[in-house]
């Protein structure tokens, strides 16, 4: 019995962490200050060590959790996306003097929904892991309690989230109706038999459950969410969502639909085709017009968002891998930046606006130059792990065929530089004296954006190693 538990394990030990953060914050003496995070950083390095030990196994728990190596590869991303999201936090939970527990233990919930979700082969089991992890992400952003504009972005995001949700567990009742299975491999395997001559309910499962999908990745035009939900949340809660859910999304709809639903591709893949165009130039367009630098990265998570989109539809081996190493890089770049921001916050301003960023180089170097790090490698430029992503993820619509997908992701790719030069341009030739000072960075907070820093110019300078897993770890499913 207890070997079928082993693919349960990393996201077992980080609820155990989140347990133990709940309890320390209810037995904390009022006044008291208890190490919680190092809790969660516990939990997450036990995941992180199971990740590893399980790496080629092909476990299994109660036939609807598989602990492959491509869900332990998202998983290992979550660790990561885990750890610097703590180191980040810091600043705010200092400044708003919020309850550590409750921030840190929701935040770990949600951290195990995303890996159950990324490992989950059963579609009821994807829409109980998307709840959890939703509505972890829900409290976290209304975690400022005083904050009005925190408190509507949470009300908008939840009322769009229920709805997207209702969309992917109607699309759940048509499969298990058409198929009379919820798991995977049994839906393949009647999806490839009809797929000659599909029938019109089978089209209504598919476009149900890939509206589902496309809320969660911030698809165009399913992205409405996306801009007042960054807004309104801490800068900390901001890069852990954009980057967490997002990865999570991503693993389930690539396992959903490149396996599952792969039969039926030739329904789907023109929907998926149009949105990742749609969603390429939303982001990047509208973009172009935020003064905000929290809505100018959603917008650009959106974009991001399209870029993944392209590898999906390109489904071959480049694209699948593609995917993986895309979704790690992402995931640093966008917590360094929303780090530095979170950093950059004071009790008395946000200091979220472009303008607030000039002269930053004289005031704080150090922050200057890795949010410029940061920014260059989400323009794709080398040698960050940004320009290996984004060169990985056009290689494959190429290889696809799809050559006017990857033209149109060159070009906006190429536009987007203009909103992140904004901001560096802003910081090294701009004059800030109105500005007030910044804050003491915390250490951890410190440690977590070296961290970033360090792993993006691994990735730009040495990724073989990290593009070989990649690819391995997609023929572990499709």
């Amino acid at each position: 019995m207890f070997p079928s538990l082993n693919a349960i394990v990393p996201m077992a030990c980080v609820t155990a962490a989140a347990i133990a953060a709940l309890m320390a914050e209810a037995f904390r003496v009022r006044g008291e200050r208890m190490p919680i995070g190092p809790l969660g950083a516990i939990g997450l390095v036990g995941a992180a060590l199971s990740t590893w030990l399980l790496w080629d196994r092909d476990a299994t728990s109660f036939g609807v959790v598989a602990a492959d190596n491509f869900g332990l590869f998202v998983t290992g991303t979550l660790v990561v996306v885990g750890l610097l999201s703590l180191g980040i936090s810091v600043p705010t939970l200092d400044r708003e003097r919020l309850p550590r527990g409750e921030y840190y233990a929701v935040m770990l919930f949600g951290l195990s929904g995303m890996m159950l979700m990324a490992t989950a082969t059963d579609l009821l089991v994807i829409f109980l892991a998307l709840e959890v992890l939703s509505l972890a992400v829900y409290v976290l952003t209304a975690i400022r309690r005083q904050s009005p504009a925190g408190a509507e972005a949470a009300f908008k995001y939840f009322l769009l989230g229920a709805f997207s949700s209702a969309f992917f567990l109607y699309g759940i009742a048509f499969v298990y109706g058409l198929t009379g299975s919820t798991r995977l491999d049994r839906v393949g395997r009647l999806m490839a038999a009809q797929a000659l001559s599909p029938e019109p309910l089978q089209l209504v499962a598919v476009g149900l459950l890939l509206v589902g999908f496309a809320f969660k990745v911030s698809a165009v035009p399913f992205h409405m969410w996306t801009p007042d939900a960054y807004e309104g949340a801490p800068p900390a809660v901001t890069g852990f969502m954009s980057t967490g859910v997002k990865a999570a999304a991503f693993a389930a709809f690539a396992r959903v639909f490149l396996s599952a639903l792969e039969p039926m591709s030739a329904e789907w893949r023109p929907l998926v085709w149009g949105m990742a165009a749609l969603t390429m130039v939303v982001g990047t367009v509208v973009g172009l017009a935020q003064t905000n630098v929290k809505r100018m990265l959603a917008y650009s998570s959106i974009a991001h968002g399209g870029y993944l989109l392209v590898a999906l539809v390109a489904a071959n081996d480049t694209g699948k891998g593609a995917i993986l190493f895309y979704l790690l890089t992402y995931a640093v770049t966008n917590l360094g930046a929303f780090g530095v921001i979170a950093a950059m916050e004071t009790r008395e301003r946000a200091n979220d606006q472009i303008r607030d960023y000039a002269g930053l180089w004289q005031r704080q170097p150090a922050l200057a130059l890795l949010m410029t790090m940061f920014l260059l490698s989400l323009g794709g430029f080398p040698p960050f792990g940004g320009f290996i992503a984004k060169w990985y993820v056009f290689s494959a619509a190429l290889t696809a065929g799809d050559s006017w997908l990857a033209i149109i992701g060159v070009l906006t790719s190429v536009v987007s530089v203009v909103f992140y030069l904004r901001i560096i341009v802003m910081m090294y030739m701009t004059e800030g004296d109105h500005l007030a000072a910044v804050d003491v960075v915390p250490g951890p907070t410190t440690a977590a954006l070296l961290a970033s820093a360090a792993l993006l110019l691994y990735l730009g300078i040495l990724p073989t190693r990290v593009l070989d897993w990649a690819a391995a770890s997609v023929g572990s499913i499709f």
